[in-house]
């Protein structure tokens, strides 16, 4: 695998690499779904993942390629919560420790299930701090392995997955495929996957209103940078795509389009109420799109990725009342 890029057969090593480690979630269907939007839709159900999100796809994919290389005195990374947890029990599963770098105003559960999983977390300011140039000293000052949570090869590999796994048991080709968006790195290995295996199918991603650097990008044609703004969806806030992302989205991502947090609440609910599912706001955002009526579905076959259900019980209840 080089470092500037992955493919499909990157894809390929990564979910036999994952094999046996990782869950394979569900696809599920919903009838009110359907109805709703005049559509078939496919939801992958990415909470049921080990440490409840995706992530964790990518991080094991990387720190277990990092380990076949060689022993590692651990492992490093800045996350908001979900890619924390992923590399924290990845580290530990690869017999190494992982230090985390998590903002002061992340989830306290997300932050104690990092610490649960054995890592160390060290607090930085999303909003005055340079997470990369503290991210950077602290690797060469401990000597650890960088693992990104969305630009890197190995990451965005595993993240394809994802899409492998829809594609594979979806039971049905699709005509688009709906992802969340925050670094770009699960949206990334998504179209990678999506080009080689069912070139048909358009790709879409959804970011919040708030931090909306990738639409605003791909509407230019060149890598944007906001300011980030406050969002229920935390593990979306980013000011730029990925540089090694971003090439990926710009040629094989067919659009990116925006929500609203009021929007992303009402995903969360009808995915509670008639799904039975737990989704947090970063996770419910590409249905969300589809229920606003702001990516028309009717009369295709949908795949929408639920990315992720960390969120604690009292802030769930707090956002659905």
């Amino acid at each position: 695998m080089t470092a500037a890029a992955s493919g499909i057969e990157d894809v390929r090593r990564a979910a036999e690499r994952l094999a046996g480690v990782a869950h394979r979630t569900p696809v599920i269907r919903s009838r009110t779904l359907d109805e709703r939007l005049d559509a078939r839709v496919a939801l992958k159900a990415e909470g049921f993942q080990r440490v409840g999100a995706f992530k964790f796809r990518g991080a094991y994919n990387a720190v277990a390629t990092h380990s076949e290389a060689g022993p590692l005195r651990g492992v490093c990374a800045a996350s908001s919560g979900n890619h924390a947890q992923a590399l924290a029990l990845s580290a530990r599963l690869c017999g190494t420790r992982a230090t985390i770098l998590m903002p002061h105003d992340a989830p306290a559960a997300k932050r104690a299930a990092t610490e649960g999983y054995g890592a160390e977390v060290v607090g930085f300011d999303r909003y005055a701090d340079d997470r990369y140039a503290l991210q950077a000293r602290l690797a060469a000052d401990r000597g650890l392995q960088i693992v990104p949570a969305y630009d890197d090869p190995r990451v965005i590999a595993g993240q394809g997955t994802v899409a492998l796994e829809l594609l594979e048991d979806g039971g049905e080709e699709l005509d688009l495929l709906v992802v969340p968006v925050g670094g770009g790195g699960l949206i990334s290995g998504c179209a990678i996957t999506v080009a080689a295996l069912s070139p048909a199918t358009r790709v879409i991603g959804v970011e919040p209103l708030a931090s909306d650097d990738v639409a605003r990008s791909k509407r230019s044609g060149r890598r944007e940078q906001v300011a980030v703004g406050p969002t229920i969806a935390d593990g979306q806030q980013l000011a730029t795509p990925g540089e090694l992302t971003w090439p990926i989205i710009d040629r094989l991502v067919d659009d990116v389009v925006t929500v609203s947090d009021e929007e992303i609440v009402a995903a969360m609910r009808l995915l509670f109420e008639r799904c039975k599912l737990v989704a947090e706001p970063s996770g419910a955002s590409a249905l969300a799109a589809l229920l606003a009526g702001t990516i028309p579905a009717a009369g295709l076959r949908v795949g929408v990725v639920l990315s992720g259900a960390n969120i604690d019980a009292a802030r769930f209840a707090a956002l659905l009342s």
